[in-house]
């Protein structure tokens, strides 16, 4: 299918959309065929082959454990993190796990867990550095079900042998939009005949699947979910998760800054501490992205919280929000994910989002350019303005490497968030205070992104390899 807002804004848990969210998600996959193919109860063994990036950086970021709940039948956007905790509780208890069974007591229970995961990080599949293969045989060892798949970032999957099966599947989904696009320059073209924003563009083609209602009420619960991880993480105290006994700042940065900002309307912010506020949520979706704990896909995990962020500045620094209606900030969250989801697409279909396959810029780089359309849109901009919002922030993270210390989704990622967010505002100021010209095109710089990437060693695309992964003394 083509790809739209809710499969670049969807809701999974932590700490990342292509080694948490994917892995569960083709675990499940694998764990329903089996199911529907009459072959599970004749299960008597099972094998996971994880390769490349996926074995090299996979404990640190929860690839095992959230290829087990899979495996069970869990999907990352349904389960709950009370349910992650008790699952993988009573699978290293009892060492057993129930293939298929998803909490319903009808799994096949096999001796399994994530010391039994074949890892192979020095190899690499063709199509992709985060490769899985899931093998089940019955008693006799004869192979009853193989798959291998592919997490190419932002909690997509990709079945090995059906690559060019689902680029066709797209191209004729595409062909069923009423406005489709796949470079900037189509998108600017579409707003121009139509004489729509590029939020407008974005949702009339949801429309095509959607009806109106559902559109606005899943973005806002998309919202309300992005609302609930900053609260959770800031009832949250104490080192995060991983070993490298990295300190929650974001409770601590929020009761000072109610202290400093104590005797103001609830309702609104001072402009004096726009940024010490959008370093919060950004800094707090990332602590609990990093705890395993229910974050959006925003387009990745890795960089989830730079959209609600910047989201959030739209909603009480930008002009005129002081005196909006719970209607207005509703009609803001649309417009900003409409076009944040636009602009996602062109680097879903041009380039990558995948860290491992093009470095941060991929993740940050993307979510920080989608951002400053957001923000640009719903400040007034106009297409061109938008699309020059969206080209600036992504040009000043170009050639952003990945090198997580410890495979841990923590430093640099979680400040690398709240840095990206202040770019996506500054772009957008950028591109507001211009008349939508400029010399730089999005697309090129969504061409050159994607073959930097390329250029890029892999010791600096999620292996833990290279830069601070090794540079850095873990304890």
């Amino acid at each position: 299918m083509a790809v739209g807002v809710f499969d670049l804004f969807s809701i999974g848990i932590g700490p990342s959309s292509s080694h948490t969210v994917g892995p569960m998600r083709a675990a499940a996959v694998f764990a329903e065929e089996l199911k529907t193919s009459g072959d599970l109860e004749k299960v008597a063994g099972l094998r996971v082959d994880l390769y490349g990036s996926l074995a090299a950086t996979g404990h640190g970021h929860g690839t095992m454990t959230a290829i087990l709940l899979g495996l069970e039948g869990f999907h990352p956007e349904k389960i709950l993190p009370e349910e992650v905790e008790e699952r993988l509780a009573t699978i290293a208890e009892t060492g057993t796990l129930q293939l298929a069974g998803a909490g319903e007591g009808n799994g096949v229970p096999l001796p399994y867990g994530v010391k039994d995961m074949i890892l192979r990080p020095l190899t690499i599949l063709p199509r992709h550095t985060n490769g899985m293969t899931f093998t089940v045989t019955d008693a006799g060892g004869e192979i009853l079900h193989k798959a291998t798949f592919f997490s190419v970032g932002g909690g997509f999957i990709v079945r090995e042998g059906e690559e060019e099966a689902a680029l066709k599947e797209l191209d004729e989904s595409k062909k069923e939009l009423p406005l489709p696009f796949r470079t900037a320059a189509e998108l600017l073209g579409r707003c121009q005949s139509k004489g729509l924003s590029i939020g407008e563009i974005m949702f009339v083609n949801e429309r095509a699947s959607r009806t109106e209602e559902e559109i606005r009420e899943g973005l806002l619960h998309i919202y309300s979910v992005m609302e609930g991880c900053v609260e959770v993480s800031l009832k949250r105290e104490g080192l995060l998760p991983g070993g490298l006994k990295v300190r929650r700042r974001a409770p601590d940065w929020h009761e000072r800054l109610l202290k400093e900002t104590r005797g103001q309307d609830p309702g609104s912010r001072d402009p004096k501490y726009w940024q010490e506020w959008v370093n919060l949520i950004a800094l707090a979706v990332n602590e609990e992205n990093a705890s395993g704990g229910r974050v959006v896909t925003a387009p990745t995990n890795g960089a989830a919280g730079i959209i609600p962020a910047v989201l959030y500045y739209a909603l009480h620094f930008a002009p005129g929000m002081d005196q909006a209606t719970q209607q207005d900030r509703d009609d803001v969250v649309v417009k900003f994910l409409l076009t944040a989801a636009a602009i996602g697409v062109l680097y879903k279909e041009q380039a990558s989002i995948s860290g491992a396959e093009v470095g941060c810029q991929g993740e940050v780089g993307s979510a920080s350019s989608m951002a400053a359309a957001g923000l640009a849109e719903v400040m007034g901009g106009t297409p061109q303005q938008v699309e020059n919002a969206a080209e600036i922030a992504m040009e000043h993270n170009l050639g952003l490497t990945c090198d997580p210390i410890g495979g841990l989704v923590q430093i640099p990622c979680i400040e690398r968030n709240a840095i990206a967010a202040a770019k996506a505002i500054n772009a957008a100021k950028m591109a507001l205070w211009g008349d939508g010209s400029h010399r730089v095109s999005l697309d090129e710089v969504i061409v050159t992104m994607r073959e930097t990437g390329k250029d890029m060693s892999s010791k600096y695309k999620e292996t833990a390899m290279g830069g601070l992964a090794v540079n850095v003394v873990e304890c």
